[in-house]
């Protein structure tokens, strides 16, 4: 256990820097704390199985590529290839902005998809894999107001202050009447997210669907049909996975 602990401590130094992607021997025995003796065992073991390659000319390691290859094979376990996916890029067409999917893991959010449209000069670009806070952003909200209400205070706990906690549980409980979440400002300056929950056939929370946007130059009319937008998807995509509570919640919109 040690090993694989020790492993993940240096897959988690070259896959979270934010200013560099290759690290010499001596930089990673320092981040994780390890003698270089030991690094250099492990770093070997490593590149045996593709979890890291090495520059062989700058003795420098990144990330290998078996984690690009067991990655794409567990996204096509996902039900978003053939369900999803087409449902976010018709929805990118009709609103001309950034849509992504989020599944919630533990404490963190982790961005699965993304369709940028290719007409909008002006985006927020939010990597695929990147892992947010469930505290933070509108998608991260809208899951933890629509999910197991033990399994939210749990979360919510662990990230949020005690002094916040009763304004934070009244915004989950406003975003679950509405429908959908909102964020302002939060991650970046000057950028917007609104957010709809994603259910499965079980009426499981699987995850949310978001639209990102730039504040500049956004009238009021837009961001209403943002909304409106991502709250029909986001029931329409549920629908095909085989909610059916999908039917009564569309009744009643068109009802009032």
């Amino acid at each position: 256990m040690q090993t694989i602990d020790r492993a993940m401590q240096v897959i988690k130094v070259l896959a979270h820097s934010d200013t560099k992607n290759w690290f010499s021997i001596t930089d990673l025995s320092k981040e994780c704390d390890l003698p270089v003796s030991t690094m250099h065992r492990l770093l070997q073991s490593m590149i045996k199985h593709g979890l890291i390659q090495q520059d062989p000319n700058l003795k420098l390691y990144s990330l290998g590529y078996s984690w690009l290859e067991y990655g794409l094979q567990m996204y096509d376990t996902f039900d978003f290839v053939g369900l999803i996916r087409p449902e976010m890029e018709s929805l990118m067409h009709e609103v001309e902005e950034s849509v992504y999917f989020s599944k919630p893991i533990g404490l963190e959010a982790l961005v699965v998809e993304r369709i940028d449209c290719p007409h909008n000069p002006i985006r927020i670009y939010d990597q695929l894999g990147i892992r947010i806070p469930m505290n933070i952003g509108a998608a991260n909200k809208v899951m933890l107001a629509h999910m197991n209400r033990g399994e939210a205070l749990k979360i919510i706990s662990e990230l949020v202050p005690k002094q916040e906690m009763e304004s934070f549980l009244q915004q989950l409980n406003t975003i679950q009447q509405k429908g959908f979440g909102e964020s302002h400002g939060e991650r970046t300056k000057g950028t917007s997210s609104v957010a709809a929950p994603i259910f499965n056939h079980s009426n499981e929370l699987i995850g949310a669907l978001s639209i990102g946007y730039v504040d500049i130059n956004q009238t009021d009319e837009k961001k209403q049909l943002l909304i409106e937008k991502v709250i029909q998807y986001g029931l329409h995509i549920s629908a095909k996975l085989g909610n059916k509570l999908y039917i009564h919640t569309k009744k009643n919109i068109k009802e009032t």
